[in-house]
Order: C-alpha cells, then sequence, then structure tokens
C-alpha cells in the first residue's frame, strides 16, 4: 500500500510540472494569438477609421475647389457679360435711369458681385458658409443690383426706366445676370433666340445677358443676329397683360429735372475727374479739395438757377424749388451723390425721385395689375417682396402701404384705366384696408382684388386658394407663376358686412355709434381675448414677431395662459344673441361666440363644415348669398381641438341680420383686429359686395376655369364697347354665383 502510494507520488511529482509548464506553454500560445487577433482587429479599424477621414476630406476638398471654380467661373462669364454689354451699349438707344441705392448686406440669393469694379461682395473668409456676409452695399431697389459702398458713386446710369412714354416701343433692357450660378441654378434655361443652354458651367457657351422687361436669356453672341431681324423689340415676356408697359407712363416732372440734372451731372462728373487726377499726382490735400469743390459747384448750381429764372424757364416764386435743387446740389462731394441717389435700408423710391406719374395710351387687351405691400405684415417679409416685384413689374404700379399713404395714391394713378386688377401683399386686416378705399373711390366698374398672404391667420387668402402663407408662394413655382395665376383667375363675389358699434350711457348721453367693416368673421370672447392679447403684446414689442411660425406659437401661449383662467365663462349670462329678429339661446359652457362669413377661421379652420352631416336644418355656407353664420365654443381648449380636427363647433343660428348686446366688457375682434366692447350692442347688416380673385384650382374642375374664361371674355366685350361697366358688372355677379 505504501509502496502503491509512493509510486503515485513520483508520478504525481514528475507529470505536475509537465503540464504546467504545457499548460503555460499553452496560455503562451493563446495569449499571444489572441492579442494578435486583437492587434489586426484594431489595425482594421484604424485602418477603415482613417480611409473614412481621408475620404471625407478629399470629398470636402473637391467640393470646396468645385465651389471656388464654379464661383470664379461665373465671375468670369458676368465679366465677360459686361465688357461686351459696354461694346453694344454705344449703338443701343435704350432709355436709362439712374439706380436708386438703398443700404443692405450681402445675403444668399442676391447678386454677389459688385456690378461697378465686378468683384466679389463676399470676403473670401465667410466663403461656403450660410450667412455668407454681413457686411453692409448698395442695392438697387428697382433693378436689383448690387455695389460697394465705396463703387456706387462710379455706377453707370443703365437702370430700366419706368416711364417712357412718347416712344414707339420698349426696347429689351439687357443686363449682366449678376445672380451667381450657384446661387440660382437654372439648368434648364436656355436663350429664346438659338435654344440652346444658358448657364450650364461644363459647356463651354457664350457669357449671357437677361432683360429686365421680360426676363429673357440670350447669349451675348446671339444678340447682334436677334438685334438685326427684331430691332431689338420688347414684348414684356409672359406677363406682358400684368405688367404696366413703360410707354403708358408719363413723368410729369422730367422737364423741371432735366435740365438741372444735366447741370448737376456735368459738374459732378467733372469733380470725380479732378479727384482722380489728385489722388494720381499724390495730392494730400484731397479733403480740402473735396469740400472746396462742392462749395462752388453750389455757387455755380445757383448762378445758374438765377439766370434760369431770369429767362423764364422756372418761376420766380420757386423759391422752394432751388431750394431743393440745392439740397440735391448738398449731394455732390458726397460720396456717390449724384450717380444714383442713396437711400437708407427699405426706404422706398422710383428713379433716385419722389416724382409724380401719369398713365396715358393703354392698350384696349392690357390688364396692368396695382400692387399694394404692407410690410408690417405677418412676419414682415414685405420689404423683400417689394424689392423682387420690381425685378419682375414696373415700379410705378407698386405701393407700399404706411401710415402716411395709404390706398388712395395708387388708386388715384390708375383712376382712368379701363380694366386693371388689384394684389394686396398683407394680410386680412391689409385687404380690409383696400377694400375700404375701394369702394369710397367709387369705380364704375370696382377692380377685382387677389391676395398674396404676409399676415398670420390669412384666411380670406386660403378660402380664395391663395395659400396661407408668404412660403407657400415660393413653393408653387415662385412670383412668376403666382403673377400668371393672378391674370388667368375667376372673379368672384364676396358679401361685405357693416357693424354699428353702440355704446350705453349712463345718464342722459347719448349713446355712441361707430361703424366698422367685415368681410371674414366676428368673434366675441375667449377667441377675442386671445386676439386682443397677442395684439396687444405685437404693438408692444414688434421686433419679436418676424417669422410666422413664431406669431402662431406666441398666439398659442395665450391660448394656454386663457385655458387657466377662463376670464369668459360667463358669457351666458352677459351675451344675448339675436338673429333676423328672434333670441337664440347661449347654451351654458360658451365662452366664445363667432358670426362667419367665409368658411376659413383661424388659419384655416371650417368651423360651419359644409362637407359633414349634420342634425340641423341649416343651409350652406357661401361667401356670396348674403348671409351669415354663428357657431359657439367652449373655451381655448375646444378652439384647440378644432384646430387639429379632434371636434366641432356647435353650430346655432343662420340669419342676415345680427345683433349681440352685452352687458359688460368683453374682448370682441372683427377680422383680427380686436377690441374691447364696453356695454352696447354690436349689429351686424349686409353692406354689399366686391369682386375678388379665385385662383382656378384643380379642387375646382372645370366650373373654376370657365368662370375664369367667361371673366376674360366679359372684359374684352366691355374693352370693344359691346356691354357698358354696369351690364359687365351685373354679368360678373350672375357667372360668379352661377359658377361658385
Amino acid at each position: 500500500m505504501s509502496r502503491i502510494s509512493h509510486n503515485h507520488l513520483e508520478s504525481f511529482n514528475f507529470t505536475f510540472p509537465f503540464c504546467v509548464s504545457i499548460s503555460y506553454s499553452s496560455l503562451q500560445q493563446v495569449s499571444s494569438t489572441e492579442f494578435a487577433s486583437l492587434w489586426i482587429s484594431n489595425f482594421d479599424a484604424g485602418y477603415t477609421f482613417g480611409w473614412l477621414l481621408m475620404g471625407s476630406l478629399g470629398i470636402f476638398i473637391v467640393t470646396y475647389a468645385y465651389f471656388i471654380w464654379q464661383r470664379k467661373t461665373s465671375l468670369k462669364w458676368v465679366k465677360a457679360a459686361a465688357r461686351a454689354k459696354k461694346q453694344a451699349w454705344k449703338k443701343l438707344k435704350v432709355p436709362l435711369s439712374r439706380h436708386t441705392w438703398i443700404e443692405d448686406v450681402a445675403t444668399g440669393g442676391q447678386p454677389s458681385t459688385c456690378c461697378v469694379c465686378l468683384t466679389s461682395l463676399v470676403s473670401p473668409q465667410t466663403l461656403g458658409k450660410k450667412t455668407t456676409s454681413h457686411s453692409p452695399l448698395h442695392r438697387c431697389s428697382v433693378c436689383g443690383v448690387a455695389a460697394h459702398f465705396w463703387c456706387s458713386q462710379f455706377a453707370a446710369k443703365d437702370c430700366k426706366c419706368v416711364a417712357q412714354a412718347g416712344y414707339s416701343h420698349v426696347q429689351h433692357h439687357w443686363s449682366e445676370r449678376w445672380n451667381n450660378l450657384d446661387d440660382n441654378p437654372e439648368m434648364s434655361t436656355f436663350c429664346f433666340y438659338c435654344d440652346e443652354p444658358c448657364g450650364v458651367p461644363f459647356i463651354d457657351v457664350s457669357p449671357t445677358w437677361h432683360c429686365l422687361w421680360c426676363q429673357r436669356l440670350i447669349h451675348v453672341k446671339c444678340h447682334a443676329k436677334m438685334s438685326e431681324e427684331s430691332g431689338d423689340v420688347c414684348d414684356l415676356g409672359p406677363l406682358r397683360r400684368v405688367i404696366l408697359s413703360p410707354l403708358c407712363v408719363k413723368d410729369l416732372e422730367s422737364e423741371k429735372f432735366s435740365v438741372t440734372d444735366e447741370i448737376i451731372t456735368s459738374l459732378d462728373h467733372g469733380q470725380i475727374r479732378r479727384k482722380r487726377q489728385r489722388n494720381r499726382h499724390g495730392s494730400n490735400r484731397y479733403i480740402s479739395g473735396k469740400v472746396q469743390g462742392s462749395s462752388a459747384n453750389k455757387r455755380a448750381l445757383q448762378y445758374v438757377l438765377n439766370g434760369l429764372v431770369g429767362l423764364g424757364l422756372l418761376k420766380s416764386s420757386n423759391e422752394k424749388n432751388n431750394d431743393n435743387f440745392l439740397k440735391a446740389s448738398n449731394l455732390i462731394g458726397q460720396k456717390g451723390g449724384l450717380n444714383g441717389l442713396k437711400h437708407k435700408k427699405d426706404e422706398t423710391a422710383v428713379c433716385g425721385k419722389s416724382m409724380k406719374y401719369t398713365l396715358v395710351d393703354l392698350s384696349s387687351d392690357a390688364r396692368p395689375l396695382l400692387v399694394f405691400i404692407n410690410a408690417k405684415s405677418g412676419a414682415q417679409n414685405g420689404r423683400i417682396l417689394r424689392r423682387r416685384l420690381n425685378m419682375i413689374l414696373n415700379p410705378v404700379q407698386i405701393f407700399e402701404l404706411d401710415s402716411y399713404q395709404g390706398p388712395e395714391a395708387g388708386l388715384e394713378l390708375f383712376a382712368n384705366v379701363q380694366y386693371f386688377r388689384v394684389l394686396v401683399c398683407g394680410g386680412d386686416g391689409t385687404v380690409a384696408w383696400v377694400l375700404d378705399a375701394v369702394e369710397r373711390h367709387n369705380f364704375e366698374s370696382p377692380p377685382p382684388v387677389s391676395v398674396l398672404p404676409l399676415g398670420t391667420g390669412n384666411d380670406l387668402s386660403r378660402f380664395l386658394h391663395w395659400g396661407g402663407g408668404f412660403s407657400t408662394v415660393k413653393g408653387q413655382g415662385g412670383l412668376s407663376t403666382f403673377l400668371h395665376d393672378i391674370d388667368h383667375a375667376a372673379v368672384t363675389m364676396l358679401d361685405r358686412w357693416k357693424v354699428n358699434i353702440t355704446e350705453e350711457k349712463s345718464g342722459s348721453e347719448p349713446s355712441q355709434v361707430q361703424s366698422k367693416f367685415m368681410m371674414n368673421y366676428l368673434g366675441i370672447g375667449c377667441d377675442a381675448k386671445v386676439a386682443y392679447e397677442f395684439h396687444t403684446s405685437r404693438e408692444e414689442n414688434p421686433g419679436k414677431f418676424y417669422s410666422q411660425f413664431v406669431n402662431k406659437l406666441r398666439y398659442a401661449r395665450e391660448g394656454a395662459r386663457d385655458i387657466m383662467d377662463r376670464a369668459c365663462a360667463d358669457l351666458p349670462w352677459q351675451v344675448w344673441l339675436e338673429v333676423d329678429g328672434k333670441d337664440i339661446q347661449i347654451p351654458k359652457g360658451t365662452e366664445g361666440l363667432i358670426v362667419l362669413n367665409i368658411g376659413s377661421y383661424m388659419g384655416g379652420v371650417d368651423l360651419w363644415q359644409n362637407d359633414y352631416e349634420h342634425d340641423d336644418n341649416f343651409n350652406h355656407q357661401y361667401i356670396h348669398d348674403k348671409m351669415l353664420e354663428v357657431v359657439c365654443v367652449s373655451g381655448s381648449w375646444h378652439l384647440g381641438k378644432l384646430q387639429v380636427g379632434l371636434s366641432q363647433a356647435r353650430r346655432l343660428a343662420q340669419g342676415g341680420i345680427v345683433k349681440i348686446h352685452v352687458s359688460s366688457p368683453f374682448p370682441v375682434q372683427i377680422d383680427g383686429e380686436p377690441f374691447i366692447q364696453q356695454p352696447g350692442c354690436l349689429e351686424i347688416t349686409h353692406h354689399g359686395q366686391v369682386f375678388m380673385l379665385r385662383r382656378a384650382s384643380e379642387m375646382d374642375g372645370p366650373r373654376g376655369h370657365a368662370a375664369a374664361i367667361m371673366t376674360e371674355v366679359l372684359a374684352d366685350a366691355e374693352c370693344k364697347s359691346v356691354i357698358n361697366a354696369s351690364q359687365k358688372k351685373l354679368l360678373l355677379q350672375q357667372i360668379a354665383l352661377q359658377l361658385s
């Protein structure tokens, strides 16, 4: 037994170190293998990451190089087009005007090349960034070209002339394509003479010009052939009917300013030559010479003006005009003083002066568009829109509305135009403003009105299919497509309502009556309270309401606050409703009453809902049936559910005369314009009907296009004296009623 144990012990003593050594060597082998595998996997991952990094860097370098090459190619083409234009401009006798400079900054989508020195307006350090630059520059508000501050004074007098009465035809006003190709790629644009592509970087084609009137493109090499064949006559392009032809615009101030402008221009050019000579010879008396030259020019100009008064060319009583001339002469010696007058940012003017125009000799088929822009509506895009429309249309037909100038100036200019259309760029309040002015002007045949939405809700624009905001206009083909749709829109009728607001006075004082007009809706209660709070905040801090989306968020915040307050919970006990002489009971829990004229409320919500089945006996809602619809809501929470389609408003009444009696102060809003109604009565009665333009869409079917065609037929019949204005108005009303 002991021997066996001894043998086993010897065997164990021999095998244990051997097994340990084998295990250690095996473990060492396994550890080496795993380490090698781990090292190889880490090497593969690092190798792959390195390749990805190098590939990304290579793509970035190639993209940046292509970007630089494309920008240089675009600049090269612009320079070639500018040199060719200088050579051809001597042969072309095109009416020209000075640029109207305004202060601006370089932004994407705008010309980024100086029209004078032909260098980039964007610094190389900011190249390729989304916000290209914030350096100030001068931009022409008429044709859109841009220049450095120090270059604008040397800009050529080559802006399009908006008043050309007396000329036999309109000539093409060729200009360089100042927009970079990468900013505005038009790969499907062709030369209108040879039908070859324009602006394709990979094809070695001729530089391109574009006409500031018809917006057509032409190769520089094709211009000579086209000029020989057609004489460079411009037909104003596809939008010729909505563009106010410059041949029909007469400048009433041109004769008075022509002589003085020539004198000022000659003095200015002489001073510029003297400045260049001083700079060339290194004179250090540049500033003092500038002041002295300016004073000498003023004295010379005053001497000439006195001579003109003595000759009878200017009235001696025109001391005020002489002062104006001297104020103009003060610009001599200032940077860019006379080669295109400068204005502060967003200041409006036409051809550098505040001029007076008259319209003469319009053709029978002309349908010019009168444009009104409210720059303060909604997201305040009116300034940008004004500049873009100036490039497409004639700036004379565009008017900006503010506290100093209403629609009357534009309507007075178009008073003798037989047939024209109106475009209102703004919100529902701006549309009501223009409609009031049209009614006061008492046209025999009132012009139909279209809407370009710039406000927050834009309910009337939505209902007439013009869109819910400025972004929708961009998404539907841009301004050119929008103007084309206006030219082919159908005329429809819209009821307008008069709201007599009576405030009860205590004692023997007589009640005060104030009248307003309504075209969309009237609300009293919770919805008007939210509108009133929003309006008050915007009046206090207008700079914060810069976006339609942000405005809606602020509107929603006021609605959420009202959910907690429930300030209008006592409405059923403080308000009485009467429709066509019958008392209408207001349900308990009601916090708002809404009187409707159109099927769009609060940004597109249909409260009456013609398309749904209802268990009442009310008729369908129409905008020209001389009837109003009344619904109620149970608070701001209910309004929010209506906005997302999770609830319905309760229909209360339908009639032609609506009276709302109020026993305590309540917020009221009429077409989005809120106020506080004191104890009294609101009486709504039918006031009349106005012509509106409705976009002919696929949703309307054949009837929409038929209405547009019949509108055009009646307009032609009136122009040819087949029918008179009153007959055309009556027929348009019947067509609108039958085809709506």
